[in-house]
């Protein structure tokens, strides 16, 4: 039996040091994640409108580094009038430096959703997104960006 181990562990050890000459892979990185929104109701035209407990906020990111190349976020239920999701990013002291402000949607959605232009963030920190409903900020979802 030690015999057939010891092919394996050279042939590892040749793979490992072969693998520790290779340059180094271009680093590409995305975060996905969701928050539950809380139930909530609010006033649209004299109307009462419910958004039930239990949808997700999800914020997608993609890209390398400081760099993104792919930014997105929805919910995953109906029931939003008067929406608008915008798009923030602050450093590592939490602080805003950056707005994307998106447009307000006064008629009513199912799924309501908006992506974001790439581009390279100034700093490292957290990108968040946030959905507003009647002007009031109802739920956010953030993702870290680090080296």
């Amino acid at each position: 039996m030690g015999k057939l181990l010891a092919p394996r562990i050279i042939a590892t050890l040749a793979t490992t040091v072969g693998l520790a000459v290779l340059p180094p892979a271009q680093a590409h990185a995305g975060a996905i994640g969701s928050t539950p929104v809380t139930g909530f109701d609010y006033q649209v035209g004299g109307v009462t409108m419910k958004v039930p407990t239990g949808c997700m906020f999800t914020h997608i990111v993609r890209g390398e580094g400081k760099k993104i190349t792919y930014q997105n976020a929805g919910v995953d239920c109906a029931g939003f009038c008067n929406w608008r999701i915008d798009f923030t990013y602050a450093d590592t002291d939490n602080k805003t430096y950056r707005t994307s402000r998106g447009r307000t949607h006064t008629e009513c959605e199912i799924h309501p959703m908006r992506d974001n232009a790439p581009q390279t963030l100034p700093r490292y920190g957290k990108a968040c997104a946030h959905i507003n409903v009647n002007g009031v900020r109802r739920v956010s979802q953030c993702h870290h960006i680090t080296k």
